[in-house]
């Protein structure tokens, strides 16, 4: 990497400078319908068909800015012998059983021999068990090391807020060796220039303190908005907050929650429910959004390292808006059937990521949240338009590429889910 990168993300809008993207690889076909829970999917994959998918994902993004790839920048840093032992070690604290001896030699042992690229591969896609002992003879498991089945959602495992990168503490241990590489990434990359932060959890042993990229959003450079569900835990929106008072600033931060339901796995994380699309608009599931019930939003105040007030709001847009961002719902769905929109946000319909301001991407199957799109002033642009360069998307004031999905969708994300920005440019507000 040549030129320095500056992590630096205000919103969940601005021009996007650079994202970071994880193409599937051999890790989403390394199940099986009988461990697909385990691995957190409700069905498996079909590789070539979700990858071709992607492609059209991150070819788009490569035609609007800079791409930066997992597996590249983890082999890049993997080339210097004593971050591969420092990543190795990380890796260990979590998965301790790697550094067990064995007739053949630990695990450990035979990562640290494999090049950088090798390496960087495994470390993904998993390392088959070798039947060196009578434990592991008679194991049902294929893997040592287990596959990263999750990790083309690279958003869950590590988030850019404002100018850090905070690292996920995952709800599910089959998901801890992404945050170690996305830190390790940040931690030993010399282009990116940050400094990863990391929730205390080392008095957390039941898992109780977690936080995944999905329930973050940077709605302004003064306001959070997170999710609190399945994924993401008051305790860790806590240690949030402490971390905000410790810091102790003059600026006013904002931290607005909202509650969402553990069940169906639709809801897993806030994007699924809720995206920012320009700076008046926003995509919302109604039913939840609009109106929630028992599912609370509550306004965290926090300047001078004091936590100033905590309290309930009557709807997340209610609370924005008294903090200057009035935001215009467009339904996931539509407006007309509650039908459609819950089937439509089960496929990730109300998921979009923004490239500019009223500029997104989202996927083309949603056929109702597209006509949505389209009377809020969206001008409706195919992938393969883009990528072909039959439209300049400079003359367009608004619009949403769509992104063919029918196997990424299954895999419980959609665009949102599969970016990482790094740098977007300050919203004139």
């Amino acid at each position: 990497m040549s030129k320095i990168v500056e992590v630096n993300v205000q919103s969940e809008i601005g021009k996007l400078n650079g994202v970071i993207l994880h193409t599937p690889g051999e890790e989403v076909e390394n199940m099986t319908p009988e461990n697909a829970e385990r691995a957190l999917y409700s069905d498996i994959l079909n590789l070539s068909i979700a990858r071709k998918e992607y492609k059209q994902l991150s070819e788009v993004l490569g035609k609007i800015t800079k791409t930066y790839q997992v597996k590249d920048l983890l082999t890049n840093i993997l080339k210097d012998d004593a971050i591969k032992l420092e990543v190795l070690n990380r890796i260990e604290k979590i998965e301790p059983f790697i550094a067990e001896t064995t007739p053949k030699g630990s695990i450990k042992d035979q990562l640290l021999d494999e090049n950088a690229e090798d390496l960087a591969r495994l470390l993904i896609e998993g390392v088959e068990m070798k039947r060196d002992t009578l434990t592991k003879f008679l194991n049902k498991d294929w893997y040592d090391l287990r596959p990263l089945h999750n990790f083309f959602f690279t958003r869950d495992a590590s988030m850019s807020m404002y100018n850090e990168v905070l690292i996920g503490r995952m709800a599910n241990a089959v998901r801890d060796r992404e945050a170690i590489i996305m830190q390790s990434i940040f931690d030993f990359t010399p282009g990116f220039n940050t400094k990863t932060l990391s929730l205390n959890t080392e008095s957390d042993p039941l898992r109780k303190l977690t936080i995944e990229g999905g329930d973050v959003q940077i709605a302004r450079d003064d306001i959070l908005v997170i999710g609190n569900g399945m994924r993401t835990s008051t305790r860790a929106i806590d240690a949030l907050m402490y971390n905000f008072i410790n810091r102790n600033e003059d600026k006013v931060q904002h931290i607005l929650v909202q509650e969402l339901p553990h069940s169906p796995e639709s809801f897993i994380h806030l994007d699924m429910v809720f995206t920012f699309l320009d700076k008046d608009k926003c995509m919302v599931y109604e039913p939840l959004i609009m109106s929630p019930g028992n599912y609370q939003t509550v306004h965290i105040k926090i300047q001078h390292g004091k936590l100033i007030s905590i309290r309930r709001e009557k709807t997340l847009l209610h609370a924005l808006k008294k903090l200057g961002m009035d935001l215009e719902p467009v339904y996931c769905g539509g407006e007309d059937e509650t039908w459609n929109m819950e089937r439509e946000q089960w496929h990730s319909g109300a998921n979009f990521f923004c490239v500019a301001p009223g500029k997104v991407l989202g996927y083309a199957r949603n056929n109702y949240t597209v006509e949505a799109m389209n009377n809020a002033g969206f001008e409706i642009i195919r992938a393969n338009d883009v990528i072909s360069n039959k439209v300049d998307l400079s003359k367009y004031e608004k619009y949403m590429i769509t992104i063919e999905g029918s196997e990424l969708p299954r895999g419980g994300g959609g665009a949102r889910c599969m970016t990482m920005p790094i740098n977007r440019d300050a919203v004139e507000w």
